[in-house]
């Protein structure tokens, strides 16, 4: 038998020994947020400041630490963030002009990472090693498979608080080029306090659930005061991007069970996790949680063949035909498409599936609403006029899918901020939809 623990300490070493093998040039790759290896990450990023080495990337998503390539722009044409789907730090990042951003649906990320780039190295913090030396990827399978396939290299940073999860990603230490250890708590979402506006929104979609039914949840206040409105139903499922606590807090309720699911029966099904510490220790050895490749998890013929298939999304802006921008503000980066469209397909396929895009309906202080004419110059529409099914603020619910532009029209008005339904009422006639 190998003796797996000698391997492992002859590629132990540390986050600056591994800075220093990094070349002007390189591409470094990364998967969601927490599995990020900032410690390595960050010796990197102070390497190069420190010395002559250029023209180096890094390809990540969900941007969970503070590193110093997108705090300041100081280490522009040195370091450069590629972000497939930002935080804050990204979104500071990328509209000061020092970080770029990769657009594409989620699903669609490994494609595009086998077809069209290579990697010198991926980097990623896993699980300690268990006794037939496989490390696990922990919270997050994405596309870290397809990158790790484009990889020269394999640089893994050992934290004993990730979760161990028994159905998701592996890494064996003889695939592995060099090992650190940093060991510190996962990084978690600030607490969603629930206002009155999304646990009136969790409650009109929670309405529309049926018992059986196979829920997707996205994060934020009205994704978990949904959740919480569920607590009472019975036999659901999930099936989803993004692991949460709300869901957590389903599956312990005894509201989700999986039993009713075509595909995946019993069985949670997600490609990350990410929030909260109870989240992953909920993961950690539990054969229920299935963490699963994007390229699957997100295809919309698969998520279409659970019955009932329900998607909740958010949104900052809809208009009159029913465009969705999730992304931006005008022109300013927010975040990107992420699985939005991919789930919005996918319930709208499913026998009886509803796709819901939610959101307050104004925003500074109720002197914007999101509910416009036509989106604001610049914005990027995320879920299409002909995909967009349901639309839900605190006033109710609007449903556009086969509808007239016209119908859609009235309906979208029907659900806005009452102190601007006479405005947008006057440009809907101005623009001849309405009579």
């Amino acid at each position: 038998m190998a003796d797996y623990k000698a391997i492992y300490d002859s590629k132990l070493t540390t986050a600056e020994e591994v800075a220093k093998r990094v070349q002007s040039g390189w591409t470094l790759g990364m998967d969601a947020g927490p599995t990020h290896a900032n410690g390595m990450v960050t010796a990197i990023a102070e390497k190069i400041a420190q010395t002559d080495v250029k023209d180096v990337k890094i390809q990540f998503m969900l941007d969970t630490y503070a590193y110093p390539f997108l705090e300041s722009g100081d280490l522009l044409g040195k370091l450069t963030g590629y972000s497939w789907f930002s935080s804050s730090g990204a979104r500071k990042a990328v509209n000061n002009g020092w970080a770029d951003v990769m657009p594409a649906y989620y699903r669609d990320i490994p494609g595009h990472i086998l077809r069209n780039y290579e990697y010198d190295a991926f980097c990623v913090s896993v699980s300690p090693m268990d006794s037939h030396g496989y490390f696990s990827m922990a919270t997050t399978t994405s596309y870290s498979p397809a990158m790790m396939a484009k990889s020269k290299r394999i640089f893994v940073e050992v934290n004993k608080y990730q979760p161990r999860a028994l159905c998701g990603t592996q890494i064996h230490v003889s695939q592995v080029d060099a090992i650190i250890e940093n060991h510190h708590p996962l990084p978690e979402l600030a607490p969603v306090v629930l206002d009155e506006k999304s646990i009136t929104i969790g409650n009109l979609i929670a309405e529309q659930i049926p018992d059986g039914a196979c829920i997707q949840l996205g994060i934020g206040a009205i994704p978990d005061a949904t959740g919480a409105a569920l607590m009472t139903k019975h036999d659901l499922g999930i099936h989803t991007e993004m692991f949460t606590s709300s869901m957590v807090d389903l599956i312990e309720c005894g509201a989700v069970n999986n039993s009713k699911k075509q595909i995946h029966p019993g069985k949670t099904v997600t490609t990350f996790a990410y929030g909260s510490q109870k989240i992953y220790d909920f993961i950690d050895d539990n054969p229920s949680i299935e963490i699963l490749p994007v390229d699957y998890v997100n295809d919309p013929n698969v998520i279409c063949q659970n019955d009932n298939m329900i998607s909740i999304n958010a949104a900052l802006e809809v208009d009159f035909f029913g465009q969705v921008c999730a992304e931006s503000v005008g022109t300013k980066h927010m975040s990107g498409s992420g699985g939005q469209v991919d789930y919005v397909r996918g319930a709208c396929q499913s026998k009886g599936g509803k796709s819901f895009i939610a959101f307050t309906s104004t925003t500074k202080e109720d002197t914007i609403s999101k509910i416009k004419p036509t989106l604001t110059p610049g914005a990027i529409v995320t879920t299409s006029k002909n995909d967009v099914d349901y639309i839900v603020t605190e006033y109710g619910i609007a449903h556009l899918r086969g509808r007239s532009l016209a119908e859609r029209t009235r309906q979208l008005i029907a659900i806005a901020h009452p102190n601007f339904r006479d405005e947008l009422t006057f440009e809907a006639k101005k623009r001849g939809i309405l009579i």
